[in-house]
């Protein structure tokens, strides 16, 4: 039984409930920090999500840290959809969205560093991302204690002629690549 493809597209306001509800979901691993649904509805087109048919099966969002750097923050996948590339896809989305935006480097602050190495990402010092120091870690109950890795990738090296060329992909039940329109 085909399960139908999984689109990757930018959220709206009136999905917030949905996102609030994958990332509670996801708390439980301790690898999130809780969202209210009020800043998710302010904030909902920073998300891109992965739906399959109706439902949304993953999440991600690109919060600006400055001028030049912007952050992964509250990447969530449906238990029942992991290991089929789809935070990957949300990632790279996220990705040519930050370029396209003028961000200079992506970064994300994450329990299990593999993941994102194998996007891309380095390990930094945490210091070296002063932005996301002043923006949030300071206010943040697990300062200096959260066990998080800082994670960098620079925006220039990407291909940005072919990504903005090239369709957004969406991915079979069997992890083939796909091809669908933008927000279809």
């Amino acid at each position: 039984m085909t399960r139908g493809r999984i689109a990757v597209r930018t959220a709206e306001a009136s999905q917030a409930p949905k996102l609030h509800a994958l990332i509670s979901a996801n708390l439980e691993e301790g690898h999130l920090l809780p969202r209210t649904l009020s800043e998710l509805v302010v904030h909902a087109e920073r998300f891109a999500i992965a739906v399959r048919g109706k439902k949304i099966v993953g999440c991600a969002e690109l919060a600006p840290l400055s001028p030049h750097v912007a952050e992964v923050r509250s990447l969530a996948v449906d238990s029942g959809e992991r290991g089929r590339g789809v935070g990957t896809r949300l990632v790279d989305q996220l990705r040519r969205r930050a370029l396209g935006e003028g961000f200079e480097k992506l970064c994300a602050f994450t329990h299990t560093p593999g993941y994102f190495m194998q996007m891309g990402f380095s390990i930094v010092p945490h210091q070296w991302l002063p932005e996301k120091i002043f923006t949030d870690c300071l206010k943040c109950p697990f300062f200096r204690r959260c066990g998080q890795y800082a994670m960098v990738v620079p925006l220039d090296h990407l291909r940005v002629a072919d990504d903005r060329r090239r369709p957004l992909e969406s991915i079979a039940d069997d992890g083939r690549p796909g091809t669908v329109a933008p927000y279809a």
